[in-house]
């Protein structure tokens, strides 16, 4: 009987390995991507993936409107012949200025808060970074919902979650095997 116990814990552990190396080896290629890109999120800043801000003088002077900072930003996209449609708007008092970001691509636009000058234009790096990271920039160059994001994720961490726990019990069960046998 404690035979014919341990010959069933040994097709099951055949089975999971083999599960396990099937499922593994073609995420490996999204493991990739997922871990290079979480180590360049984490760097962004030390690594320059994200323009710096730059500062301006600070003062109790008055700020541009926002619709202003949006209409600087506009300009100097369609200046540089990109689509002027914006995002948002990062403000940051303590330096004076505001990040200007746009929808179809991945340019800031760094405007002084108080005179309307523009500082800087840069790429975002980190920003496409993250769109990859999170499997969100097949939405970005088709359909804009979030449809590849959401698919990507939840197989990616469905498949993750998985060969956590068919890793643990390839680990695991070979010991209570041994342990069975009475080795």
């Amino acid at each position: 009987m404690a035979e014919q116990h341990v010959q069933s814990k040994v097709i099951a552990l055949r089975g999971f390995r083999r599960i396990h190396k099937l499922l593994g080896v073609p995420l490996i290629i999204f493991f990739l991507v997922i871990g290079i890109t979480s180590i360049l999120l984490a760097w962004k800043k030390k690594v320059e993936l994200l323009p710096p801000t730059l500062s301006t003088r600070v003062e109790n002077g008055t700020w541009i409107l926002p619709s202003e900072m949006v209409k600087i930003g506009e300009e100097e996209m369609k200046r540089l012949g990109r689509n002027p449609e914006v995002d948002r708007i990062d403000i940051r008092p303590d330096k004076g200025t505001a990040k200007v970001t746009f929808k179809t691509h991945f340019t800031e636009v760094q405007v002084d808060g108080f005179s309307g000058e523009v500082l800087s234009v840069d790429t975002r790096h980190s920003d496409w970074i993250e769109k990859v990271h999170d499997g969100s920039i097949i939405d970005f160059y088709t359909t804009g919902d979030e449809g590849a994001k959401l698919t990507y994720s939840t197989l990616i961490s469905i498949g993750l979650i998985f060969l956590a726990i068919s890793g643990f019990y390839l680990w695991y069960y070979p010991k209570v095997v041994r342990k069975l046998k009475g080795k």
